[in-house]
């Protein structure tokens, strides 16, 4: 049981980095094209409300009972 919940825990860790570097992003508003496409502000306000979403069920999911 214990070992789940380290990799919940580090699950966790790296959906809130990448909630931070979308959140980055928003703030800061650098270009990123993927095959000749703008990639807009809104792509990274969802992807910053997905992956702290997820960060926070596996934060939830990693803490002792």
């Amino acid at each position: 049981m214990s070992g789940n919940r380290t990799l919940s825990l580090i699950g966790g860790l790296v959906f809130l980095c990448l909630a931070a570097l979308a959140l980055y992003r928003l703030l800061v508003g650098f270009p990123i094209t993927i095959g000749g496409m703008h990639v807009g502000q809104t792509m990274s306000f969802f992807a910053f409300v997905a992956f702290a979403a997820i960060a926070l069920i596996l934060f939830r999911g990693s803490r002792a009972r």
